[in-house]
């Protein structure tokens, strides 16, 4: 386990002093990149051969909806096997699949299964590189940091992944691009493989428990229970914005250049609070910000209710972006509060439930504005996203006063 001095500790330059972290850092910018292109490319790919805008959806659904299903069968293989086999199985898995999807004439239903497969194991995969993490980092403050950056490498996807995408596919025919991408899934393997430490299983390699203990153990803990529901419920109500983007930025007159910069005004949004929060805050006062932030994320959503224009949408969503800095101290509570032989079946659950909250954030947003005006559906979401966050952190309170202690403003149980 890597050690780190408290002054060393500060910023993010002293994650990547370990070199263990920047194998693995390499390894998640490919595997990242190498999904959003893939999604580009798969998706139009089904388009030319069906024509129909709804095999084409179904296409980029289908990296949601098997993070449910993968996260609660597949989360004790986390702690049963050495870390990195599981994940560099999980890499050669996806470049097996994506490799056939690459095969000329492959057909739509075949795409779509091995579409399914590669996001069937996705949870398992962020779960296990998650809980390692803290092998790699340590358990303490880097460990926060190392997470910050894997999360700010996936937010810089969305906005140059597309791109990329797009690029790719103007000199690359989709299968092409598709073929590159298992190139890429392939790289992560050997980085990972050869990289990082071979570290014995954290449950004992082998012992075999049922698909739902992992489950059972993270949610039958009842402070577990609610910082695990702290990071799956806020992001619910915080998609429903992003998800009606079209339909809003349509309703004021605004054109399709308008609407890609209100996409990229949240994501731009969450990387400067959580850079700003890394590199210019103590852990301690990142851990007072926990719920001050946590509540005003769905709360600055409010400024919908008066029917913004462009400068005030983009005002609310940088905003609610900038206050997912408050994620670096939940993560610290997190990995405080989770056993060490449980952490990968805790981080496959808390990923795969992320993962399909915002889903349902996005069909539930949908849903709603068929019958209320887009505006009113956002401010909403926020009041009740906020309320959700109160009741939450009363719930944790109360968890740390169960557990024989008070948990003061650095959330750390005191006697």
């Amino acid at each position: 386990m890597a050690t780190v001095t408290p002054a060393a500790a500060r910023g993010y330059r002293s994650v990547f002093r370990v070199r263990e972290f920047r194998a693995v850092f390499a390894a998640h910018l490919m595997s990242v990149l190498g999904v959003v292109v893939a999604e580009i490319a798969l998706t139009v790919l089904v388009y030319r051969a069906t024509g129909s805008p709804l095999m084409s959806a179904l296409t980029f659904a289908l990296g949601f909806l098997p993070y449910a299903l993968g996260g609660t069968l597949l989360a004790g293989i986390a702690d049963r096997y050495p870390a990195r086999r599981v994940l560099v199985g999980c890499d050669l898995l996806c470049a097996a699949c994506a490799a056939a999807m690459a095969v000329p004439g492959a057909p739509v239903a075949v795409l779509l299964v091995l579409r399914c497969a590669m996001a069937f194991v996705a949870p398992l995969f962020q779960g296990t590189r998650n809980a390692s993490l803290a092998d790699v980092l340590g358990p303490g403050e880097v460990f926060v940091l190392g997470r910050s950056l894997l999360r700010m490498v996936a937010q810089s996807a969305l906005l140059i992944g597309f791109g990329l995408g797009g690029l790719l596919l103007t000199v690359l025919a989709p299968r092409g691009a598709i073929a590159l991408t298992g190139a890429g899934f392939l790289a992560s393997a050997l980085l990972l493989r050869f990289g990082t430490v071979l570290r014995p299983a954290r449950g004992g390699e082998g012992v075999r428990t049922s698909p739902l203990a992992g489950a059972r153990a993270v949610l039958g803990d009842r402070r577990l229970r609610a910082l695990t529901l702290l990071f799956w419920l806020p992001p619910l109500f915080l998609v429903v914005p992003e998800a009606l983007l079209a339909p809003y930025a349509a309703g004021i007159g605004a054109d399709t250049a308008v609407l890609g910069l209100l996409m990229c005004a949240m994501p731009v949004g969450t990387i400067a609070g959580e850079l700003w929060a890394g590199s210019a805050l103590t852990a301690r006062t990142r851990s007072r910000i926990v719920a001050p932030l946590a509540a005003a994320g769905p709360l600055v959503l409010l400024l919908y209710a008066v029917g913004p224009g462009v400068p005030g949408v983009l005002l609310a969503l940088v905003l609610a972006g900038l206050a997912h800095a408050h994620t670096l101290g939940l993560d610290q509570w997190y990995v405080d509060a989770v056993p060490e032989e449980l952490r990968g079946r805790a981080m496959t659950l808390l990923g795969a439930g992320l993962m399909t909250l915002q889903g349902v954030g996005m069909a539930l947003a949908g849903l709603a504005a068929e019958f209320l005006p887009v505006h009113g559906v956002v401010a909403g979401a926020g009041v009740v996203g906020t309320l959700v966050v109160l009741v939450l952190l009363a719930e944790l309170r109360a968890s740390g006063r169960s557990r024989g202690g008070s948990r003061d403003e650095t959330g750390v149980v005191t006697k």
